[in-house]
């Protein structure tokens, strides 16, 4: 049975879930929560592996009922791009894991993109903003695309250099494969996420443990990036008892 409540004197709402499916139950009924609406609503998804299990849930939905989610746009948050291709590494994986699989109109996906990311924060905002994103943590503090040390958080979306320097440079490498490494990804910044309505951060396994218990202990620095969102007005985070083993609950 999860749990609310609140951790470190921050305002984030924290879901602490008994198991993965639970977890996912969770993510999934927000994001069937926000549908309600009878408006266009405006939603930013994550890729990975966390989110598959609400993906699974949400896309079940979507194909029985199409038309209860007519109204849903959807949008994306950070991008690598390949070189040639019109898409992105992001806008590849969620192709794969819940756009195609859902069904979803072309026309009603707008991703971010390397050569049009100055423009994005604009186009959100003559959308009528984001009523809800769904993001990950990573296990060094992450989300997005905002990567220890290159984080900006006085940015809107902006362009971030990927060199050897950094810890988080295997991650791209990994990612990208055998596919070259681009100079630069793109990303929203903090000012752009703390725009939108709902934030929901979902956590699962034990080797995120350490990094949720630094989202909570640690000062806001961009060492950390993910410990600027504690200042969202409106975010929830729901984790499993893995997770949340790093804490005093």
């Amino acid at each position: 049975m999860g749990k609310s409540g609140s951790n470190g004197g921050t305002i984030v709402k924290v879901f602490i879930e008994e198991s993965y499916d639970a977890l996912s139950r969770r993510a999934a009924d927000i994001i069937f929560a926000v549908t309600t609406q009878d408006r266009r609503l405006n939603v930013a998804l994550t890729a990975g592996n966390t989110p598959k299990g609400a993906y699974e849930i949400v896309i079940k939905r979507i194909r029985s009922a199409p038309e209860e989610f007519n109204n849903l746009h959807y949008y994306t948050f950070d991008e690598i791009p390949i070189a040639g291709k019109l898409k992105g590494h992001t806008i590849n994986a969620l192709d794969r894991l819940f756009f195609q699989p859902a069904g979803i109109a072309a026309n009603r996906i707008h991703p971010l993109t390397y050569e049009a990311y100055s423009t994005y924060d604009e186009e959100i905002a003559n959308a009528g903003g984001l009523d809800l994103m769904l993001i990950g943590l990573g296990a060094d503090g992450h989300f997005c695309g905002n990567m220890p040390y290159v984080t900006k958080f006085e940015e809107q979306a902006y362009r971030a250099p990927i060199t050897k320097e950094y810890d988080w440079y295997g991650l791209v490498v990994e990612l990208c494969g055998n596919i070259p490494i681009p100079e630069y990804f793109v990303t929203l910044g903090a000012v752009s996420i703390m725009k939108v309505r709902h934030l929901v951060m979902i956590v699962n396994g034990v080797n995120k443990a350490e990094a949720v218990k630094r989202f909570f202990e640690s000062p806001v620095d961009t060492a950390f990036p993910a410990s600027i969102l504690k200042l969202h007005p409106n975010m929830t985070l729901i984790m499993d008892r893995e997770a949340a083993s790093g804490l005093k609950v």
